[in-house]
């Protein structure tokens, strides 16, 4: 469209809109963009002026100097639109510059009076009064070092792909499970490359068999007795770097090094235990809502790297394909959803029982993960991860995994033995009325069972589909297709320390 043609501030809303429209980048859904802009024409038509900026911008493509688009800053400083919640300024600057931009890509241009980081009452949304940046000079979470460009993430066109989730989590406590994304990054490579990674996983005279029908009671899996670690291969550790909240997960690049110094040690250090390696490194059961379906795939030491996909091939030794899987209660819904799992994921065992998964799907799968809620600074459980196509992320750590089993079972331990004296009367101090006030305020560490502990050593993951606040469904017992992995070697120290630590029964999983 012409500059002579573009509509001005006394033309209809329904013209501006359709003028605006015809400059997106096609990064959201037609629906979704013309919501936001009717949204955003709506609020600017009291203020002519500034509308009259925001055409100027975006049909001269920043040609032109424009003034700041301001809107009013909410409490959260996100914006919803069709029941999506997303930074405002980010939301717009995908709409009509970077269709594949994350928000820490953001900068705000010098002489832009209201850019959403000046925490004034009103933001900024013109898209041409922000830089998109990756530089040393900006907190980019996740990046590695070698990274100096702009991200190129693949653009994942998903019904509820949005920016809300990478808001930072709430302090003041009760916050609900929020997304954490994880897009690739510049430089990453195809999922059809390979990577040089060392195996250092023990041989097994394990049988290539992968089925079975249920997960084993704690550790699942005895290794034969001339198992043991091999610990001549070097193996680099890379962990994801975080400095707050919501982090940006990007791949390492294909012989990954060192962007988390304080953990350099961790690439020589002995093993964890010496009780031989498991046969088979995890167990692998596929759920459709809250039915399992086919039998538990294990996956044999042997094979460090395993695919599950959504093709009908046979399943065996290294890949489980969730194609061939039937269910008589199976769904329109979920039919459609397990059409989208493509070429699915890649888990990949590293060391003595880190785990890494590639999402080799077009579609994003979504992750709960232990190791990358403390990574982004939540609880346990209180985050569901976004990994992007093509991205690259370590989603479990062994060694925090065991520190952590160890902490809670000591901590279960005295607490249990506490609330039994102070229930007695045993423990005086201020406050305490026969003891009954310091029961109960150890009744919740107290509490924690070996079914709390078995959490720490299992991931979820759905496919396609994500849950939580920001999507309709709110367990991933409510997604169409997803997987739980049981990780054998952390189940294995798991049974070393309730064997030196006994407590509390195990309570229901969820």
């Amino acid at each position: 469209m012409s500059i002579t043609n573009t509509p001005t501030s006394n033309d209809a809303c329904l013209s501006i809109v359709h003028s605006l429209m015809c400059h997106r980048q096609g990064g959201e859904s037609e629906t979704f963009a013309k919501r936001a802009i009717e949204s955003l024409v709506k609020k600017l038509k009291e203020k002519k002026d500034e509308l009259d900026s925001l055409i100027t911008a975006i049909t001269t493509n920043g040609a032109h100097p424009s003034k700041c688009v301001t809107i009013q800053r909410t409490l959260d400083g996100r914006l919803q639109v069709a029941g999506r919640k997303g930074f405002p300024h980010v939301i717009y600057a995908r709409l009509w510059r970077w269709p594949d931009l994350h928000k820490n890509e953001l900068k705000h241009v010098k002489f832009c009076q209201f850019a959403f980081d000046l925490k004034c009452d009103n933001v900024c949304v013109n898209p041409y009064h922000y830089e998109r940046v990756v530089s040393p000079g900006i907190d980019l979470s996740g990046l590695t070092l070698t990274s100096s460009g702009p991200s190129s993430a693949l653009l994942v066109k998903d019904e509820y792909d949005f920016d809300g989730p990478q808001s930072l989590p709430s302090i003041e406590g009760g916050h609900s499970i929020q997304t954490i994304q994880h897009p690739p990054s510049v430089g990453c490579p195809t999922p059809s490359e390979p990577f040089a990674t060392p195996n250092l996983l023990p041989p097994a005279e394990a049988s290539t068999s992968a089925a079975t029908s249920s997960f084993p009671a704690i550790a699942a899996g005895s290794g034969s007795a001339s198992s043991t670690w091999s610990r001549n291969s070097s193996f680099t550790s890379n962990i994801p770097h975080h400095t707050n909240g919501h982090l940006q997960h990007h791949p390492p690049m294909p012989q990954p090094t060192h962007y988390w110094p304080v953990h350099n040690e961790l690439a020589f250090q002995p093993p964890i235990s010496n009780h031989p390696a498991p046969d088979y490194w995890c167990s692998i059961a596929y759920f459709e809502m809250d039915v399992q379906v086919g039998e538990t795939f294990k996956v044999p030491s042997t094979c460090p790297t395993v695919t599950v996909d959504g093709y009908v091939d046979p399943s065996g030794g290294d890949r489980f394909c969730l194609g061939q899987l039937s269910n008589v209660h199976r769904t329109e819904a979920i039919e459609r959803a397990r059409l989208h799992i493509g070429k699915g994921v890649q888990l990949e065992c590293k060391g003595e029982g880190d785990v890494w998964v590639r999402c080799l799907s077009d579609h994003a799968v979504f992750v709960q993960s232990y190791y990358l809620d403390r990574e982004a600074g939540r609880a346990p459980g209180d985050a569901v991860h976004k990994i992007y196509p093509s991205a690259y992320i370590k989603v479990f750590d062994l060694r925090q995994c065991h520190r952590q089993m160890q902490q809670q079972a000591a901590t279960a331990q005295a607490a249990a033995a506490a609330q039994a004296a102070a229930v007695a009367g045993n423990i005086p101090g201020p406050g305490s009325v026969g003891g009954i006030a310091p029961a109960i305020s150890l009744s919740a560490a107290a509490g924690i069972g070996v079914d709390d502990l078995r959490r720490l050593c299992i991931l979820r993951m759905s496919f396609v589909k994500g849950w939580g606040p920001d999507y309709p469904r709110q367990s991933i017992k409510e997604t169409p297709c997803w997987i739980e992995i049981h990780l054998h070697r952390a189940l294995q120290l798991l049974d070393e320390v309730l064997h030196t630590m006994p407590i509390a029964d195990p309570q229901p999983l969820d």
